[in-house]
């Protein structure tokens, strides 16, 4: 299954097998946690040294994404940078190819927690955004309905008899649908977390992503 479509509050939404959130209404592309300029961070920070790729392979498959649905709006749902001196510390290079991605659509950055300001870069930086009756933020609200947000990394498992898979996913219930982390240097929160399971209600579901996307009741244990 290259995709899945669901339900959400009188909609049709489609997980992306990347992890990216298609809303095809209203043309608009969802993406959650690039982390871009995790690598940057690290070494500034704690002096680790990873692999300094991850925000040109995190933008290769934004703009496949991008071209793909044709979108006219993109949302990034927030923590887009690994913070604001990541922000700054992209090259020339990535700079002008989040410009070029940017060219002819509507673009927003929703605040995070990792990068609470506006940045240097185009498009429409916001705290939340509304289309329809849809509202989109960076951490869910408990009490809120219609919510589409980002900010936990959900990482689902599903047992077999011979193995377990471990992979980020989707979560969607009536209320909310929780994207998984898009960035490629990004941890995850497993579902049986005591904060995801008290966000999402005990009908919730995971699509797992992945080559082939794996729809299950959200795991628990």
């Amino acid at each position: 299954m290259n995709n899945h479509n669901f339900s959400f509050c009188g909609t049709t939404f489609t997980a992306l097998t990347s992890g990216a959130l298609w809303w095809e209404e209203q043309q608009i592309l969802t993406v959650s946690d690039l982390h871009l300029g995790k690598s940057n961070r690290m070494a500034r920070r704690n002096g680790l040294m990873l692999p300094p790729y991850e925000t040109r392979d995190t933008l290769a498959r934004l703009e496949a994404d991008i071209y793909a649905t044709n979108a006219a709006t993109v949302i990034c749902l927030g923590d887009s940078f690994d913070d604001l001196a990541a922000a700054e510390s992209l090259t020339e290079d990535e700079a002008l190819w989040i410009n070029r991605l940017q060219a002819g659509r509507k673009w927003f950055w929703l605040e995070g927690n990792h990068d609470p300001g506006p940045t240097n870069f185009g498009g429409t930086h916001l705290g939340e955004y509304s289309a329809s009756s849809i509202t989109f933020r960076h951490i869910a609200q408990p009490a809120s309905g219609g919510e589409i947000s980002g900010h936990y990394h959900p990482k689902a498992t599903i047992k077999t008899h011979r193995q377990s898979t471990t992979r980020p996913c989707f979560l969607y219930d009536s209320d909310r649908v929780i994207l998984p982390a898009y960035g490629t240097f990004t941890g995850g929160l497993r579902t049986n977390s005591l904060i995801l399971q008290n966000l999402m209600q005990n009908h919730a579901r995971a699509i797992l992503t992945g080559p082939t996307l794996q729809i299950v009741p959200m795991p628990r244990d």
